[in-house]
């Protein structure tokens, strides 16, 4: 019994020593705690939203008060004509645009009755459907309260348009998110896993004295998932498209372009991992925890960035998945240009520079480059 006690007390003591498994084993608990708490929430918090006020008038002016005190509504921008709103949605700069005294083709409505037209963004489904929610609730509330003081008020009626997803069809959410998460799995998980085994197996210092150059090494390793992810890609785009009705309305050619830039990010990103890291297992947890959990939960795939709390709406920025789903919404279901998504398209590449970067300094001793 006391072999045993000594041996339990031996084996206690090395994992105690052993900090990156104590991380583990402690820190992954209240990571995932952290990210699920804060990042799963059916509240809507400051929506961009835009405003066209055509009436100008003293119930307008009530109404827009009435949206924006109740804190859920973040104005953007106050719009002077109706052709201003489609450059913001392309953007990203709201979410919905209030037009009031509007019809449906942004015409000054000739009616008593002051119509609203809400447009909304719903390429992302769930948040359209709780802006919608909201409003509706606000312009009913409206109604009421105008109604008890005034016999003659005329209720307001509010028209919706859903823009970029009319059917709100899921699909059009997850086939973009699916393809970063699997870009992301494929590229740097793989990558860094391929490039750690030599490592760890001792096969690196062989490679090294080959008559192969280090960098050359390296391109060896990542060339091959270069071209995997770009099938996967492919593939994803193609069952996007004839099995869930996905439409791309941008360019094709900048689309797989922007998927090529993603795919380098993952690697490089992959290869920053493996040059941290000596053995397998540990380039699989920092992968699995540091990349794929943040790439679902914090890149705006599942739950809304906006509905998150200002820290970790901070922190997505970080997440490469992030701009990138950006950019794939944007091409796939707004028919956006590269004028649309440059701001998204150099933050990729100042990424992966950053990355390669790092990558160069910690391989500096081994890799002589």
């Amino acid at each position: 019994m006391k072999k045993f006690i000594a041996f339990v007390k031996k084996e206690s003591i090395h994992i105690l020593r052993d900090y990156r498994t104590l991380i583990i084993i402690f820190g992954m608990p209240v990571i995932q705690i952290m990210l699920f708490g804060f990042a799963i929430t059916n509240e809507l918090n400051y929506a961009k939203i835009g405003i066209l006020d055509n009436l100008k008038n003293m119930n307008s002016q009530k109404l827009v008060s009435k949206i924006l005190s109740t804190g859920f509504f973040d104005l953007q921008t106050y719009f002077n004509s109706y052709s201003e709103i489609e450059p913001e949605f392309k953007q990203g700069k709201i979410k919905a645009a209030v037009i009031i005294g509007a019809n449906s083709d942004g015409l000054v409505s000739e009616n008593i009755k002051p119509n609203i037209h809400l447009i909304l963004d719903s390429s992302e489904p769930n948040t359209a459907n709780l802006i919608l929610s909201y409003l509706s609730g606000i312009v009913g509330d409206f109604n009421a309260m105008s109604f008890s003081k005034s016999e003659n008020y005329h209720n307001i009626f509010a028209e919706t348009k859903m823009r970029y997803n009319p059917e709100l069809k899921s699909s059009y959410m997850f086939v973009p998110g699916l393809m970063a998460v699997i870009l992301m799995l494929v590229s740097a998980l793989m990558t860094s896993i391929s490039i750690t085994k030599e490592k760890e197996l001792g096969t690196m210092e062989i490679l090294l004295v080959s008559p192969l150059k280090p960098l050359q090494i390296v391109l060896g390793k990542v060339i091959p998932y270069i071209i995997l992810s770009f099938i996967n890609s492919i593939i994803i785009l193609v069952l996007g498209k004839f099995v869930f009705e996905v439409p791309v309305y941008g360019n094709l050619f900048l689309l797989l372009g922007e998927c090529c830039l993603f795919i380098i990010t993952a690697l490089s990103l992959g290869i920053m991992i493996s040059s941290a890291t000596s053995s397998q297992m540990t380039a699989m947890m920092i992968a699995l925890v540091a990349l794929m959990m943040p790439t679902i939960l914090l890149s705006g795939f599942i739950f809304p960035i906006d509905n998150m709390p200002y820290a970790l709406q901070i922190l997505t920025n970080i997440i490469p998945a992030k701009w990138f789903i950006i950019i794939i919404k944007n091409i796939m279901l707004k028919g956006a240009g590269l004028e649309f998504i440059w701001k998204e398209t150099l933050i990729l590449i100042g990424m992966t520079m950053f990355f390669i970067f790092i990558s160069v300094i910690k391989f500096k001793d081994r890799l002589q480059l």
